[in-house]
């Protein structure tokens, strides 16, 4: 089984913070969708693709991930930079 292990990011459409400090261990997928021949929606056997848990840490998940065999791949969060400015600067 593989997995991986990200940070959920911000929520694009709200301002705050809720829930960015949540680490998320997502399986692969094992096959390809495909559409259904009646309905025509994608779909696929696999359950697993279904599955997503939720931990306090990066090392929590991986802890998880190694008790039970996963190979997992981290996925680092870039750092972020904030860019200081009055609000003077966008009237020169």
């Amino acid at each position: 089984m593989q997995a991986r292990i990200y940070k959920r990011p911000k929520n694009a459409m709200q301002s705050g913070k809720a829930l960015v400090d949540q680490w998320i261990l997502e399986f692969v997928p094992a096959e390809a969708k495909k559409p259904d021949p009646l309905m025509g929606w994608a779909g696929s056997g696999d359950t697993r693709e279904q599955v997503q848990l939720k931990f306090p840490s990066q090392e929590a998940a991986q802890a998880y991930a190694d008790k039970y065999g996963i190979s997992a791949i981290v996925h680092a969060v870039p750092p972020k930079r904030l860019k200081i400015q009055a609000y003077a600067d966008n009237f020169r």
